[in-house]
C-alpha cells in the first residue's frame, strides 16, 4: 500500500555541500518527529517533500505523485516554516482568511474553527506585527490547517512559544495525528518530540541514522549496554549478587538503590527477584534509565 509520503534515493547537493543524501523513508498517518543536530538537513528534507526545492537525485511522492509535476497535490499538503512567513499588516484573522481564499474555500466558519483550535479567538483581530514569536507561530499553524489538508509539515513550530503555548500546540498536533493525518514535526527538543511523536526518523550529517519508535530504536542498538535503575532497602547485599555476573558491565550506587550496566537485560529481569529474594531485599522499582528520546539520540549521533 503507499504510504501518504515516500522518497527514494533522496539526495540534495548544493555545489560541493551535501545536504541530504541517499535518503529512503515514508511517513504515515499519525506524527512523526524528525530529529537531528543543526546542518542535519531536516529543513532540505521537508523542502524536497514540499516541492519546493529540485532533488539532485531520487524521487519523492506526496499522495502518490511527485509535487513539482502534480502541483494538484498542494491542496491536501500544508507547511509550516520555520521562519516568518507573515504579514505584519494584516490582523490574525485576515492571514488565515487569505490563506483560507488561496485554497479556494469560502466558508468562514473554517477560519473561526482553526482560530479556535489554535487558541487564538480573543486575538484574531489584532495585527501579527504585534504578536509575540511564539503567538505568530500559531498563527502560522491556524493558516496551515484551514484548508484541512491530509499532509501537515512543521518545521520547528514551537520556536518562540511558551510552556503553556507550547503545551495547546502540541495537544493540537497529537490531535491531528489521531484524526488520521500525516504530521511531520522537525524539532530539536528532544523531550516535546517524545510527547508527541508515535514514530521518529533520525538525521545525521544529511544521512538516514535510524527509523522507529523511541522502544524499538533502542532495542535495536544491542551494541550499546542498557542501564537500569533498581530501587531497593538493601542495594549493598543485592550489589554484591550481581557482580561479576555473566553481562553485567558495571554496578554503582544510587540515593535509592543502585544503577545497573548490562548487555543482557532480559537476563538480568529474569534472576533479578531470585537475587533480591535470596537476600532479603525488597524491589520498590526496576527501570530503564536510557529509554528516552535523549538517551537514543544520544547514541545515535555518537555523543558521550
Amino acid at each position: 500500500m503507499t504510504r501518504p509520503v515516500e522518497v527514494v534515493e533522496l539526495s540534495k547537493w548544493f555545489g560541493q555541500k551535501v545536504a541530504v543524501s541517499e535518503v529512503t523513508v515514508g511517513f504515515d498517518p499519525g506524527v512523526t518527529g524528525i530529529l537531528g543536530p543543526n546542518g542535519a538537513g531536516k529543513t532540505t528534507l521537508l523542502r524536497l517533500i514540499t516541492g519546493l526545492q529540485v532533488p539532485s537525485q531520487g524521487t519523492v511522492r506526496v499522495l502518490g505523485v511527485d509535487p513539482r509535476r502534480d502541483p494538484g497535490v498542494y491542496s491536501k499538503v500544508s507547511l509550516v516554516p520555520e521562519d516568518e512567513a507573515i504579514y505584519p499588516t494584516l490582523t490574525c484573522r485576515e492571514f488565515v482568511e487569505l490563506n483560507a481564499s488561496l485554497a479556494g474555500l469560502t466558508n468562514r466558519s473554517a477560519t473561526d474553527d482553526v482560530l479556535e483550535q489554535v487558541g487564538l479567538t480573543g486575538d484574531a483581530d489584532r495585527l501579527l506585527g504585534e504578536f509575540s514569536k511564539g503567538m505568530r507561530q500559531r498563527a502560522k499553524v491556524a493558516g496551515a490547517l484551514v484548508s484541512d489538508p491530509e499532509v501537515i509539515i512543521l518545521d520547528e513550530p514551537l520556536n518562540g512559544a511558551d510552556p503553556v503555548q507550547r503545551a495547546h500546540l502540541i495537544d493540537v498536533f497529537v490531535e491531528l495525528g489521531r484524526a488520521g493525518k500525516t504530521v511531520l514535526v522537525s524539532s530539536h527538543v528532544l523531550a516535546e518530540v517524545e510527547r508527541m511523536a508515535e514514530q521518529l526518523v533520525a538525521m545525521v550529517d544529511g544521512r538516514l541514522a535510524a527509523e522507529g519508535t523511541v522502544g524499538s530504536l533502542r532495542a535495536a542498538m544491542t551494541d550499546k549496554p542498557r542501564i537500569v535503575r533498581i530501587s531497593s532497602d538493601r542495594p549493598r547485599e543485592l550489589a554484591a549478587r550481581l557482580v561479576g555476573l555473566v553481562g553485567i558491565e558495571s554496578v554503582s550506587f544510587t540515593s535509592d538503590g543502585l544503577e545497573v550496566s548490562t548487555v543482557d537485560a532480559p537476563a538480568l529481569a529474569v534472576r533479578l527477584p531470585a537475587d533480591a529474594a535470596a537476600v532479603g531485599a525488597r524491589l520498590s522499582r526496576v527501570a530503564p534509565s536510557d529509554e528516552s528520546l535523549e538517551s537514543v539520540f544520544r547514541y545515535l549521533v555518537g555523543s558521550p
